[in-house]
């Protein structure tokens, strides 16, 4: 155990901003990539539920707030610089806002085309109005 205390590692660049990797704690998928000011990483270690900083809309907000697709946190780690957090979670129904459980369902082919890698799991319009 050390005597450090967390938030002391996290580097906030000069926008305020730490980027953050959120992963599936089940099976290690990389769900999606976001970031976090202050008072989100505050409110996702006071909730146990993930909040971000939006940056277009210049706003906090909580994962899955208006398709109630929330992701539970299990562990928050920082990395050896402390410019990024990795945050484990449990993801319920997906982490994508266009109906893929993870935002990374495309991938690149070697000949440089697109490969589409997951099942679509919800339908956004339902989900978003």
């Amino acid at each position: 155990m050390s005597d450090e205390h967390f938030d002391d590692l996290v580097k906030f660049d000069d926008a305020g901003l730490v980027c953050a990797v959120v992963q599936d704690d089940e099976n290690g998928d990389v769900l999606m990539v976001a970031y976090m000011n202050r008072a989100a990483l505050a409110k996702t270690v006071e909730t146990g539920k993930t909040h971000f900083w939006s940056r277009s809309r210049r706003s906090m907000w909580l994962k899955g707030e208006q398709s109630g697709h929330v992701q539970e946190v299990k562990s928050i780690a920082v990395d050896c610089d402390g410019d990024c957090l990795l945050v484990r979670v449990v993801q319920h129904v997906a982490a994508c806002h266009v109906g893929y459980r993870s935002c990374f369902y495309r991938r690149r082919t070697p000949d440089g085309g697109v490969e589409l890698v997951g099942e679509p799991v919800f339908d956004p319009d339902q989900a978003y109005g």
